[in-house]
């Protein structure tokens, strides 16, 4: 079968049918897309009713596959999602999803513009010559188009920024064929313990909605555009930004931005990663283990050969530096991670077998491997350590229900 193929599966004690050896063979990522559902509903109780939420699948849904984590967003109260690139969009499109997707990437050539009204995305606008290139395009196309305009308030990203934000309205919304459906910003801070920077974000932000809103013309167009600027963090930290909706990318995944917003809400994570046991010998004293000799084994040990390495999304870094689960044991793995095996120390699980199964990140028994450890101890962050797993791992979707 095809790497980068979601299966899904109903019945988590499946492990010997025919889809389970094919899928199963090496390597791979399970989704539990119920962890997800409950992750979007412990959020959706922060909110007011009025407040919507946007389920951030950009990059595949953080690596954990973006048609079945948006099939299961929409099921648990969902309204939006956003992805980064028109690719992205479009298969989500192609999926069958029909409800609102905003498109978070710059866009700068007609050909994009066609294809984005042709899939109905919603793009964002960040500068003037955007905003030109979509009307002239879609003027030629004898279309109108939603689109959201985004204002720099300090990320220093995309976006026009905050002080010309009145005039960059002014002019979307007298080009014709856009229909302004949606006004937003990006926190840099949001998950710092201090707020100042976000705090200041945040004033900006009040200050361009509000001029826009003195030059609204309501008489025009009685819908004032959506209005939405707290990520995971912001969203976690104070209900006060949450406006008209909410951008959550990370905690859908069952991850915090922060440690000090872990008692917000209970989020669980999504992703496991697995990979079975292909060989196991025993090495004596004094031998090396593995590319440059990094581990040198100091008495006899039993080692294991595990079919995953960096080319599946293993950080190289990480060599020497983590252990793994069998049958709920810490393990320690052993030597340099190479691009598709890395070797473990199973001294002391006794009479272990090809084919066993090892836990690298997720549950085993009563203990966890979470990617925040991976991400701390090689100085990174959670986002990296989920986004860095290779297609050639398949993703099993997990369902109880």
């Amino acid at each position: 079968m095809l790497s980068g193929k979601s299966i899904s599966i109903k019945n988590t004690t499946l492990l010997n049918s025919e889809i389970d050896v094919g899928i199963r063979q090496r390597a791979w990522v399970e989704v539990d897309l119920d962890a997800i559902a409950e992750n979007i509903r412990q959020i959706k109780g922060l909110l007011s009713p009025q407040t919507k939420l946007m389920a951030v699948v950009k990059a595949d849904a953080y690596g954990h596959g973006a048609v079945s984590v948006a099939k299961t967003v929409f099921q648990a109260g969902a309204e939006w999602l956003a992805v980064a690139t028109l690719p992205e969009g479009i298969e989500l499109r192609e999926a069958g999803i029909k409800q609102p997707i905003l498109l978070l990437g710059a866009i700068h050539t007609a050909e994009e513009v066609q294809a984005i009204a042709h899939w109905q995305l919603q793009p964002t606008l960040c500068t003037p010559q955007q905003a030109l290139l979509f009307s002239e395009t879609l003027n030629q196309l004898n279309q109108s188009l939603a689109v959201q305009i985004k204002i720099d308030t300090g990320m220093s990203r995309l976006g026009t920024p905050w002080q010309q934000g009145l005039e960059f309205f002014k002019l979307v919304q007298r080009l014709p064929n856009l229909e302004l459906a949606g006004i937003y910003s990006h926190f840099a801070t949001a998950d710092s313990r201090d707020p100042t920077v976000m705090r200041q974000q945040h004033y900006r932000y009040e200050n361009v909605i509000n001029e826009i809103r003195d030059h609204w013309q309501s008489d025009a167009d009685p819908q004032f555009p959506l209005l939405h600027i707290a990520n995971s963090a912001a969203t976690l930290a104070d209900r006060n930004l949450h406006y008209d909706m909410v951008r959550i990318g990370l905690s859908v995944y069952g991850l915090y931005p922060a440690t000090h917003l872990t008692s917000v809400v209970t989020l669980k994570p999504a992703m496991q990663i697995k990979a079975r046991v292909t060989q196991v010998k025993t090495i004596e004293a004094g031998t090396g283990v593995s590319y440059g000799y990094q581990f040198i084994a100091k008495k006899q040990t039993k080692i294991a050969v595990i079919g995953i390495g960096y080319a599946d999304g293993i950080p190289r870094n990480l060599s020497n530096k983590i252990k793994v689960l069998i049958r709920g044991q810490w393990v320690n793995q052993i030597g340099t991670i190479t691009m598709d095996q890395i070797m473990l120390d199973v001294s002391e699980i006794p009479d272990l077998q090809v084919g066993e199964v090892v836990t690298l990140l997720g549950e085993d028994g009563e203990y966890s491997i979470s990617a925040d450890d991976w991400a701390n101890t090689i100085g990174t962050i959670s986002w990296e350590i989920l986004c860095g797993f290779k297609h050639r791992l398949p993703r099993v979707n997990i369902m109880n229900k």
